[in-house]
């Protein structure tokens, strides 16, 4: 898929919220940059805690591809649908879904701990983890994997975070694949999530 058409679907994946910028435009279009040159223009180095209070580094995912999707605890739909898709992408990967990673990666910090992450994972998927951190550590992350996101505030005096609406897909040591767009087709989806699988190392 075009870096344009991903473009496209994430903003309709954040349909309810502010438009995404051109910081999202300009993220997706590193995919033919780091595929020619070999580099990693998506994805690199991060320290941040898990569900279950454990502090984890991009290291934690080395050896085994990886789906990562941030998103947040209060969003309405599209974090809901996102996971309840990968939910089911696992469930009919079968025993091959062991081979992946899979981690959520919470954009809003400031409400969404470690605790409450857990409890709000326990939904989908158990394989599906939860990272969090502090704000600063969160927007590293965001720029080593250019995502957009941004506080919106609401009239209640609450707030919605507007963001990205991408599951990238990593391999085992790091390199960017593909991402899977805001309801993606599932076949369209598992097809990719297999051709991921194809580059796990071998048991």
């Amino acid at each position: 898929m075009r870096a344009q058409q991903w473009i496209i679907t994430a903003i309709a994946g954040v349909s309810g919220f502010a438009v995404v910028t051109l910081a999202l435009t300009l993220a997706i279009g590193q995919r033919q940059i780091a595929r020619s040159e070999g580099g990693a223009s998506i994805g690199g180095p991060f320290t941040l805690i898990d569900d279950t209070g454990a502090t984890v580094t991009d290291k934690t995912l080395l050896g085994k591809p990886y789906a990562m999707y941030f998103g947040y605890r209060y969003c309405p739909d599209v974090c809901p649908t996102t996971l309840f898709d990968l939910t089911r992408w696992i469930k009919t990967l079968g025993p091959d879904a062991d081979k992946l990673n899979y981690v959520f990666v919470t954009v809003d910090p400031e409400r969404d701990t470690p605790q409450l992450m857990h409890e709000y994972l326990a939904s989908f998927d158990k394989r599906i983890r939860g990272f969090t951190g502090t704000p600063a550590q969160i927007a590293t992350i965001a720029k080593e994997y250019r995502v957009y996101y941004k506080k919106i505030p609401t009239s209640d005096g609450n707030y919605l975070m507007n963001h990205s609406a991408i599951i990238y897909l990593m391999t085992a040591d790091d390199k960017f694949d593909t991402v899977i767009p805001y309801q993606e087709k599932d076949s369209a989806a598992l097809t990719k999530l297999r051709n991921l699988l194809a580059t796990a190392p071998s048991s």
